[in-house]
């Protein structure tokens, strides 16, 4: 790859708290944890770190709160070597946090506070310093929509080519989606935005395919069973890898990432794509 190009992404930093249990509780439900531990986190975050280690430099735009958290969250995007020279440290508020719960099977439930995330000031990117050698700007759902507009219109008006990662599921407004190049949903995001229920392959493949009616490029993750790609000149799905699940916590992001490293490195979709569906077998076969 070269090293000559980089990502950007625009998105959420969350200080996140994972709880290990043996079942996720029900409602009025307390269940008694095994263990719990700090990860740096939030989507975005969790793609630029993503986007490093798969051998592409990256640029993040986020705020942080002035607590410990945001601290934290600063040293981790150092540590990954993300260049977090755009993301604003704000007076007086809280960073972005999460709980999640991983259960005995690897599966995960979480929520999260938005703090900070909501705060992100627009204004900063117009700095041309930002899009400088960038090919790819990397966007997700957990900040506010007028936000990923805009830095999808910054990022095209420089030619810069648009990802959106449209977790968590919302409605996305037509200004936004004439914005983007390429959609990457996982099954329940998929079906929030065409209704279309992913419980195979075959049924990724027709969602990827819906959507490819509203998005130039879609990219349908399903999980264990594979990925599904469809747009104007292209359509088809690739089966997973069989490995053992250990936790399925942060493979989506691992999957945006590397696949965004590889476009940037002047791979082809579908190579993006392949490597980006084995980064993420090997992610949810080790213990974070």
């Amino acid at each position: 790859m070269s090293l000559s190009f980089c990502a950007v992404v625009v998105g959420s930093l969350h200080y996140d708290i994972v709880v290990d249990a043996p079942h996720r509780p029900a409602a009025g439900e307390t269940v008694t944890g095994t263990a719990w531990r700090p990860v740096f986190g939030g989507k975005g975050g969790n793609q630029a770190a993503a986007v490093v280690a798969a051998g592409v430099p990256c640029r993040m735009v986020s705020a942080v709160g002035d607590d410990g958290f945001g601290t934290f969250l600063r040293d981790s995007l150092q540590t990954a070597g993300v260049d977090d020279t755009h993301v604003v440290t704000l007076p007086d508020t809280g960073s972005g946090m999460s709980v999640a719960i991983m259960d005995a099977e690897g599966d995960y439930g979480a929520v999260i506070v938005s703090g900070s995330n909501l705060q992100i000031d627009p204004s900063g990117l117009n700095n041309d310093a930002l899009w400088q050698n960038a090919t790819h700007l990397v966007l997700q759902n957990e900040v506010p929509e007028a936000l990923n507009i805009a830095a999808a219109r910054a990022a095209r008006a420089r030619g810069v080519a648009v990802m959106l990662n449209a977790a968590p599921a919302r409605e996305l407004s037509d200004a936004l989606a004439q914005s983007i190049d390429i959609l990457v949903v996982n099954a329940g995001e998929a079906q929030a935005l065409c209704g279309t229920e992913v419980s195979s392959l075959d049924a990724a493949r027709s969602a990827a395919e819906a959507l490819a009616r509203r998005f130039r490029v879609a990219v349908v993750t399903a999980g264990g069973d594979g990925v599904a790609v469809a747009g104007e000149d292209i359509a088809y799905a690739e089966p997973g890898h069989d490995v053992v699940l250990v936790s399925t916590h942060g493979a989506g992001d691992c999957f945006i990432g590397t696949m965004v490293a590889q476009l940037v490195g002047g791979a082809t979709l579908p190579e993006a794509v392949a490597q980006a569906n084995l980064a993420a077998a090997r992610h949810v076969s080790r213990q974070r």
